[in-house]
């Protein structure tokens, strides 16, 4: 198989974050250092001398497959920051996290995000793994002025960034996923493929990132079909994807619907290759009602999977080897869109440490100044850019054996 290219001009950029990474990933090693009770900074902690971080995710609903990952890699990055605390002006503060089950439920999300702002006092929130429920997190945070890392997908999450300041998004962008995946399609020699992508906005800027990548490439794409609502079946939509027999088929949603929809396209016959983009990536997608559909499926996703410990050398692939390592010990397998919730907890401690206080306004302010190597991959956020992990976090994956593979 060839290889897609790589734009060798980002690769210094990711060198730098790598480097810049140390102070940050290393955060909990040793022994807990106590500090004297003083709090020179007025902040006004909750609960003592604590960081508080509030997170509405999906543990139940049809979600589920993307929140309950997010739940897991908190506990274990709380665990290796309280450890030693975090050092914020001359305090140690611990991380406390306040989490609710929003049941995949916009409103229930909106309403979690106000009861934590206001009645917890939370420092910040985390969350919202579909863009249904961060946008309705959106609205509280920026309104009560709380910083507000989303995991979800979307570019409008953090977009237009004059209304959205207090927001950030750690996901990749849909143009560098889509532009990945154009890249990998071409190489593949592939020349036709349609477009079977999630309703509401997730779906929009996938449709017109692919549109436009594909474009450039000079891949034809033979049509675009768009899902229904989560939870109505994909049949019909999945044969008007599968008509004609494209070459390929992308397939732009989250899990369980990426699963469901390979399953539904091969039962209409299709079969020509797959490609997914990140919110395939889970163990739903791979599971037994979905594993013949999808074995030899590609997919863009960050590179925090299948970690090699002969490879390992640099402070941040030794940090994203042991937390892979710790969710697998407590959990059994390793879920690749786990490392979002990790790499916001990291951030949110960056953040305290630099502005010397857990104040909302400071916390928002250094956000926009972390330049990182997280579990997941490089965020470089600014004053002018608060969402999107770095594109050349990105990597190649192909379903093998039912797992997912580098694909070289």
């Amino acid at each position: 198989m060839a290889t897609p290219a790589f734009d060798s001009s980002v690769l210094t950029r990711r060198g730098v974050l790598a480097a810049a990474a140390g102070s940050l990933l290393l955060a909990g090693c040793g022994q807990r250092n106590r500090q004297p009770d003083d709090d020179p900074t007025g902040s006004g902690a909750p609960g003592g001398h604590e960081l508080v971080i509030g997170a509405s995710l999906e543990l139940t609903g049809r979600g589920a497959a993307l929140g309950v990952p997010q739940q897991r890699a908190m506990e274990i990055t709380q665990e290796v920051l309280n450890l030693t605390g975090i050092p914020v002006g001359n305090l140690r503060r611990t991380v406390r996290l306040e989490i609710r089950d929003n049941r995949s439920d916009p409103r229930e999300a909106a309403r979690q995000a106000t009861e934590l702002a206001q009645r917890t006092q939370v420092h910040a929130l985390v969350g919202g793994t579909s863009t249904e429920t961060s946008m309705a997190i959106v609205e509280v945070a920026q309104k009560l002025q709380v910083p507000f890392l989303s995991l979800a997908a979307g570019d409008d999450i953090a977009l237009p960034l004059a209304q959205r300041t207090y927001i950030y998004k750690l996901t990749p962008d849909a143009g560098d996923v889509a532009r990945r995946m154009a890249r990998l399609i071409e190489s593949l020699g592939i020349r036709r493929v349609a477009l079977l992508a999630a309703a509401g906005l997730y779906g929009d800027s996938g449709v017109r990132a692919v549109r436009g990548a594909l474009r450039d490439v000079g891949v034809e794409l033979v049509r675009t079909v768009r899902m229904p609502a989560s939870g109505r079946s994909l049949t019909s939509v999945a044969r008007r994807a599968a008509t004609g027999e494209p070459d390929g088929v992308i397939v732009w949603s989250t899990a369980p619907d990426s699963g469901a929809a390979a399953r539904e396209l091969r039962r209409a016959g299709h079969r020509g290759l797959l490609f997914f983009d990140p919110g395939a990536v889970v163990e739903d997608t791979l599971s037994g009602p979905n594993a013949a559909a999808v074995e030899g499926a590609y997919a863009i996703h960050p590179s925090c999977i299948a970690v090699s410990t002969l490879t390992t050398t640099t402070t941040a692939e030794l940090a994203r080897r042991d937390f892979t390592y710790s969710y697998i010990q407590r959990h059994g397998t390793f879920s690749g869109f786990a490392p979002y919730a990790s790499d916001a907890l990291q951030l949110l401690a960056g953040a305290a440490r630099s502005a010397g206080s857990v104040d909302r306004g400071r916390l928002r302010a250094y956000l926009q100044t972390q330049v990182t190597e997280g579990i997941a991959g490089g965020y470089a956020f600014a004053p002018i850019r608060h969402g999107g992990m770095e594109r050349d976090s990105l990597g190649v994956y192909v379903v093998s054996q039912a797992a997912w593979t580098r694909y070289s």
